[in-house]
Parts: C-alpha cells; structure tokens; sequence
C-alpha cells in the first residue's frame, strides 16, 4: 500500500479530540476531515482540518474512525461501510459485541470493506491481554478490576437519560472483577432526583452493579479523565499450578482510546473484507512500518 492512510474522524467529543492528536502524530496517516453534526464550530484546533456534517463531502476516504455514542455505532458504521470505507470504533457493551460483529460483518463482505469493532482498551486491547492469559494458563480464573476512573461509556449513557443536564459515571473496584457505579447528575429545571435516579439504574449499563446516583450543583468540579485496570490470572500451566499472572495500568481514559483506535484503522487497511474485534487480528499489524522489522526488534 502507497501514500498515507486517509482517516475520517466521525464525532468530535472527548474521543474525537484525542484521536485527531494520534493521528497528526502518526507517521502514515493524514486527517481527511472532521464529520460532526454542526460543523459551523470551528476551534482553533480545527482550523487545517475540513469539518463537515456527511462523510460523503469529504474526498477519498480510506477508515472512518467512529468517535460516537456506543449506542450509535452501527447505524453509523453501516453508512460507512456501504461506500466501502473501512470502519473502527470502541463499542463498550460487552454482551452485545458477538451480536454487532456479525450484523457488521455481513455490511462489510457485501461492500468490501472492514470494521474492527469494540476496539478501545476494554473491550479492546485489554480483551488481547485477557486472551494471552488464557493461553498462558488455560485452567483458572481472570479478574479484571476498572478503576477507579471516569467511564465515557457509562457517562454517555447517563446523559442520555431524560432529564440529565450533565453527568459524571465513576467506576469504583470492589475486588474479584466487581464494581460499584458512582454516578454524579445535574438535573434539568423540573425533573425529579428520584425518577431519574431510577431509571439510570434501570438502563442496561448500571442494571448488574451495585449503582449510587448523586444529585450535584457542578459535575464539571468532579471530573477527572484518569481510569486504569488491575487483571490478575491465577491458574495452571500444564499441570503445574499456581501461576499467577498482573496487569496494571493507570491512563487517561480517551487518550489511551483514541490511540488503540489508530492503531486498529491502521490494521483494518490489512485485513480481508469483512467484520473483526481486535483479538482476531495480528498483533504486529497494529504497528506501522515494515512488519519484518518489528519482528527483529520485538521478537
């Protein structure tokens, strides 16, 4: 493949911004444009970029980096895939991840394109750590404890909610792969603490933790874009027992997203038509440059 890979950044939130970072830093893409809903805002950063409100007004696009509410992700990644433009985004709601692949992969086939899904840090790279482990000792058990940090997943799905001016959703290890939800609200003028309380913890992403739902003057003072994960594996290698296996890391939660987003547009551009999360792709395809030389320095 010749030239530089042509990425659009479709959104441009807490996760758009940080993507277009990576990617002006990465040395085989250029920044085909911005896809956001009012492209009449123009920050200063935005400046050399086209912004624009269709991806179809913008020229020759290789992938389409979906900066989007997880919610969202399909309709728009079937828009994308349709005109043949490869797809990524960082899908968060573990359960219904086989279920997107495939309504995805069938899009993708069809227009010879690729979408990697679910491709952040969890669901993502963290999920390539968890699959190494399992190879490394294929009976035990693997905990993996967020936090504590903000979630942009869960905190996109509490603004959503009817009557939430603003929100913060932070993720709080209780040990063992178990979380507590410490959810931060500013109501909007004439809506109930307790019915909004109530149907947030109701909403798919807090039904299965144990959820609190604070009513705040300022969610702007509290928030903090630090986030982490501890995994531990312990298990049996063979027949030998007691392997015991961490992962630690401590982040800025879009910042680390946006790169494994880059790092996935870049691999999706080596794939064949079709549908993928990041643990079916080689892990040297993320890396830009001559793959043998990766395998010199790495192996």
């Amino acid at each position: 493949m010749s030239g530089k890979i042509r990425a659009a950044v479709v959104g441009y939130g807490n996760i758009g911004k940080y993507v277009v970072e990576a990617l002006e830093v990465a040395p085989d893409f250029e920044v085909a444009g911005i896809v956001r809903r009012d492209a009449s805002r123009m920050s200063a950063e935005l400046q050399p970029y086209r912004v624009v409100t269709d991806i179809t007004q913008l020229e020759k696009v290789d992938v389409a980096l979906l900066c989007t509410p997880t919610r969202r992700v399909e309709e728009y990644a079937k828009s994308c895939l349709e005109k043949g433009i490869n797809t990524v985004d960082s899908f968060d709601i573990h359960s219904r991840i086989v279920q997107l692949r495939s309504s995805l992969d069938q899009t993708a086939r069809q227009y010879r394109a690729v979408s990697v899904i679910a491709a952040g840090w969890d669901p993502g790279s963290d999920s390539v750590v968890r699959t190494l482990l399992e190879a490394l000792a294929p009976k035990g058990i693997t905990y993996t404890n967020f936090g504590p940090g903000m979630s942009m997943g869960h905190t996109v799905a509490v603004k959503a909610i009817e009557g939430v001016k603003a929100a913060l959703s932070m993720t709080i290890p209780t040990g063992t792969g178990v979380h507590r939800r410490m959810v931060y609200v500013e109501l909007l003028d004439g809506y109930d603490y307790k019915s909004v309380a109530e149907a947030i913890k109701k909403d798919d992403y807090f039904a299965h933790d144990e959820t609190h739902v604070f009513q705040v003057e300022d969610v702007e003072a509290l928030k903090d874009m630090g986030h982490g994960v501890l995994m531990e594996r312990k298990g049996v290698s063979g027949k030998t027992q007691n392997q015991l296996f961490r992962f630690d890391m401590r982040i800025n939660n879009p910042a680390l997203t946006a790169q494994v987003l880059v790092a996935v547009a870049r691999a999706s551009m080596r794939q064949l038509p079709g549908a993928y999360t990041m643990v079916e792709i080689p892990v040297l395809d993320l890396l830009p440059g001559d793959k043998e030389e990766w395998i010199r320095k790495l192996v």
